[in-house]
């Protein structure tokens, strides 16, 4: 072979190399779902396991990878903390997430258990970085409120507050009452210093005795949970249970809403970069909507679903109701007025009261969409009456009224605050009769279901008189100005006296108190004759007959002028008038009363107050309410005798 020949070979050899090289430098594309593109930005350490693009991407900047900062993790952060390639922003959200990541994968303890320091110090430096990323950059947090990654950090602060004020909360059966800061892992804790509240307790406050993070809560049952979106992370604050001895008639809160953050000492980057001082702060997400952190007002993060449904899953409600109907052991003999929250002053009261065989159960989606309404939650306060339903409507009625009248004096003795004025009742089935009873005038029209010997005395008239106007004689509840009745037998149900109905009525039996009471009533009744047949009382089963004298004597009794009312009712059966319509327990002939403010149908069987159109109708008549009687909601000073878990929280870690 010629040397020419030989040279052009080599020459293509390098050419054709030199192509190589060029054609593995080019950039290459390739196409993804659009759900896989959002789920990789949105992608971090908490939801995937795995850092997040930008954390990812400030590495790449300061060469360096996820696998660099795991096997020399100190190394990697020193890195990062000194680059000058990175700006602040991103070096702290990096920082953050480089530390939770580590956390996170320390934390190997299960929900209660304790965690270590070193993992209790990744939580906290976590929460510092994210902090000082929120709070000392150079841009306000609204000047990023729209950007992902303001999100994230927002996230990676949170999940560190929530880990470390339930590491925190362990920590405290160890500390003096009168702790003022304590040391845990290398950090300094300080105990905020407690500034004035807007409704004081008289009562010692107790510690909680346990503290659940609602994010890991889930619930069957509840239609929807409902939270509030902002700084800091939600907690149920769990009160230990009232004494058995307290026979008080209404039961505060023993589950109760909480918010958690962490404030870090310092008034510049540097400093809080370079502290070792944290400050626990609690919040009652109830009466804050935001806080105030280095100056500037966030949004307070909320749960308002979690402290109600823990409430009602451990209450026992559902096997209660029914030994409470049948009269048996470990059922209630009294009424309780249960406070869905901490009371308020400043909050108007709505009241509900379930039907027969039920129990606060009957409102679960109820209450919880009345809490979950911010303009609602804003302006009232929900109590719910929790009563036996074996005992007649009389004694009911009676103990009811005396129960609620007792619960207003204990928190307003002088009847001025908001939550005394304008009432709203809602009453379901049963309920709801007893509701429009307690709005109603009964004059001396109810003593003749009482059948009495023409031959009486009249001191045994008067002994009759006195024992029982209590039950007969009764006036409207003066804090009441309206009231809604779902799917309530007004005049009775034919039903009552069906067969099963009656066959279950049979195994009921009657509170101690009213047997012993029937006894002496039916003695005097007698007269002078020792052969007269003793007196029956009806249960409630018979009491919602549309043929019991005491049903059908109530059901025209006058209601109060002051007082607008509204129905709802179900309509069960198949598609024909509405006044033949009936819920397949109550007919509408029954449930329908003249003069009401509305009334709204719905295609329902007999819970018609679970139904969304009812929970509509219902939030719809609340704002009516809300605008017939607005007023500037400002909270009070005055002292209110209170046992609330709000103040009990505060009693181990109070606000400012």
């Amino acid at each position: 072979m010629n040397h020419g020949k030989c040279v052009w070979i080599v020459r293509c050899v390098l050419l054709a190399g030199l192509l190589c090289l060029n054609a593995c430098a080019m950039v290459g594309v390739s196409r993804i779902k659009l759900h896989e593109s959002v789920n990789e930005r949105r992608g971090d350490v908490i939801g995937t396991g795995r850092l997040s693009d930008r954390s990812v991407q400030s590495l790449n900047v300061v060469a360096l990878n996820a696998d660099d900062c795991e096997r020399a993790f100190d190394a990697c952060v020193e890195t990062v903390l000194h680059s000058s390639g990175l700006t602040d922003e991103q070096r702290l959200s990096a920082l953050s997430e480089l530390w939770l990541a580590r956390a996170i994968r320390s934390d190997r303890s299960k929900i209660d258990a304790e965690m270590s320091d070193q993992t209790l110090d990744a939580f906290l430096q976590a929460g510092r970085y994210a902090y000082a990323y929120l709070f000392y950059t150079k841009r306000q947090p609204s000047e990023r409120s729209f950007e992902l990654r303001q999100v994230q950090v927002i996230g990676f602060y949170n999940f560190s507050v929530q880990r470390v004020v339930t590491r925190f909360f362990q920590e405290l059966p160890h500390l003096d009452k009168q702790w003022t800061q304590t040391q845990l892992a290398g950090w300094t804790v300080m105990r905020p210093e407690a500034g004035p509240k807007s409704v004081e307790s008289t009562a010692e406050p107790t510690e909680p005795v346990e503290l659940l993070s609602a994010s890991t809560l889930r619930f069957n049952g509840l239609r929807n949970v409902y939270r509030r979106d902002g700084f800091g992370s939600e907690f149920v604050a769990v009160a230990p249970p009232d004494k058995p001895d307290n026979d008080v008639p209404w039961r505060e809160p023993d589950y109760a809403s909480m918010t958690g953050a962490l404030l870090f000492d310092g008034t510049t980057l540097n400093d809080v970069l370079a502290t070792r001082q944290v400050r626990v702060l609690v919040r009652d997400p109830y009466r804050d909507d935001s806080v105030t952190v280095a100056g500037r007002e966030v949004p307070l993060a909320a749960n308002f679903t979690a402290a109600y449904g823990v409430w009602l899953a451990r209450s026992g409600f559902a096997s209660q109701s029914i030994r409470s109907l049948l009269g048996r052991e470990g059922g209630i003999k009294t009424p309780r007025v249960f406070l869905m929250q901490p009371y308020d002053p400043n909050r108007m009261t709505v009241i509900m009261l379930h039907g027969l065989a039920s129990s606060p159960e009957a409102w679960i989606n109820v209450s919880n969409e009345v809490m979950g309404d911010a303009e609602l939650r804003r302006n009232y306060q929900v109590w719910e009456i929790y009563y036996p339903t074996n005992a007649p409507i009389a004694v009911n009625l009676a103990n009811i009224r005396k129960a609620l009248d007792t619960t207003f004096r204990h928190f307003d003795p002088s009847g001025k605050a908001r939550a005394s004025n304008n009432v709203v009742l809602i009453g379901h089935s049963m309920g709801g009769v007893i509701a429009r009873l307690l709005v109603s005038s009964s004059g001396d029209r109810l003593w003749s279901v009482i059948p009495t010997r023409a031959d009486l005395s009249p001191a045994k008239k008067a002994r009759l008189r006195e024992r029982l106007s209590p039950y007969l004689q009764f006036t409207p509840m003066p804090q009441v100005t309206r009231a809604v009745f779902l799917a309530s037998p007004q005049r009775g149900t034919p039903y009552a006296q069906h067969t099963l109905a009656r066959w279950f009525g049979n195994l009921i039996r009657l509170p101690a108190n009213v047997i012993k009471e029937v006894a002496s009533v039916s003695d005097l009744i007698k007269g002078d004759s020792e052969s007269s047949t003793p007196m029956r009382i009806p249960n409630s089963i018979d009491n919602l007959s549309d043929k019991d004298p005491f049903i059908m004597a109530a059901a025209d009794l006058p209601m109060s002028p002051a007082v607008r009312y509204h129905t709802i009712v179900g309509v069960y059966t198949p598609p024909g008038p509405l006044i033949d319509s009936s819920d397949g327990v109550v007919p509408y002939r029954s449930a329908h009363l003249d003069g009401a403010e509305s009334e709204l149908a719905i295609p329902s069987w007999h819970s018609v107050q679970e139904t969304p159109a009812a929970i509509l109708e219902l939030r719809r008549i609340l704002r009516l309410h809300t605008a017939a009687h607005s007023t500037a909601v400002s909270w009070s000073s005055e002292k209110s005798p209170s046992r609330n878990v709000a103040a009990t929280a505060n009693s181990w870690l109070p606000t400012n």
